[in-house]
């Protein structure tokens, strides 16, 4: 069983954007490559069990605050995906979901889509998902409402017409592979979303529209250039070359001879959950 505890600090390095003990075999970029890999897992994980977009970003979200506040030794990743959906698709209402079906699913994408990344069967078991959820509810104290940008995209998007609306949606779900998700509130990431959007199809109309909101355009545009960057690094990113090497300097969970994994301690800092 993964095993987590508290320890008397975060062990988190805020320029790092990271734990600091992954910094000790990751670099920035690393760390940013997993989330992109792991963000891409968790999305095809829920599309496969045919879960609303909405349950798969609080499930991304969820991820992201884990690993944030701990390091990836202290619980696989290959775990904490799918039990970052379990917990998104009863905390989103979209119906009960079978933990078996989540692992056969896992182990399924872990032969094919992403056999690249490991060589491994998927070990897991539901009572691995269910102890892992109790870690994950306990780092985050509970606080599981995730306020996504959809709602303020597609009210916003109503005067820029659906062709914005349509790329800024997909850049919505993109970016939900970088920091903003955690940074920003949701009503500034839609709006940055509809900003690149309308650049990219030229939208004359969105110039006035921009000007005429009352939130500050250097915000949007601040918002904006992270997701900008986020492309950049993704676009030079060749995942399947790249990730097994990545993974294999990433600290692990230790398997013991009982079974458990015994990984690093864990922390939930005050002001941070």
């Amino acid at each position: 069983r993964p095993r987590m505890s508290h320890s008397g600090s975060s062990g988190i390095n805020a320029e790092y954007g990271g734990h600091e003990i992954d910094s000790k075999s990751l670099s920035l970029d690393d760390v940013k490559k997993l989330h992109i890999f792991f963000a891409n897992f968790i999305q095809a994980l829920g599309e496969t069990n045919k879960l609303r977009q909405q349950v798969i970003a609080t499930a991304t979200v969820y991820f992201k605050r884990f690993y944030i506040l701990n390091s990836f030794k202290s619980i696989d990743p290959f775990l904490m995906a799918p039990t970052c959906i379990f917990l998104a698709s009863k905390v989103e209402e979209c119906g009960p979901i079978s933990i078996q079906r989540l692992i056969t699913v896992c182990s399924s994408l872990m032969k094919s889509k992403f056999n690249f990344a490991v060589t491994n069967e998927f070990l897991y078991r539901p009572q691995h998902v269910l102890e892992c959820e109790f870690y994950l509810l306990e780092i985050m104290d509970c606080c599981l409402i995730v306020h996504q940008p959809y709602r303020p995209l597609t009210t916003y998007a109503e005067s820029l017409g659906p062709e914005v609306l349509n790329t800024a949606w997909h850049i919505v779900n993109d970016a939900l592979r970088c920091d903003v998700v955690l940074t920003h509130p949701p009503h500034l990431v839609a709006l940055s979303a509809l900003h690149i959007s309308s650049v990219i199809h030229n939208n004359e109309q969105a110039q006035q529209w921009f000007t005429d909101i009352s939130i500050s355009i250097e915000k949007i545009t601040q918002v904006s250039e992270k997701i900008i960057q986020l492309y950049e690094l993704w676009r030079g990113f060749d995942e399947k070359k790249e990730i097994p090497a990545i993974l294999f300097r990433m600290p692990r969970p230790r398997m013991s001879h009982s079974g458990s994994l015994s990984g690093s301690r864990c922390s939930t800092p005050s002001g941070m959950r």
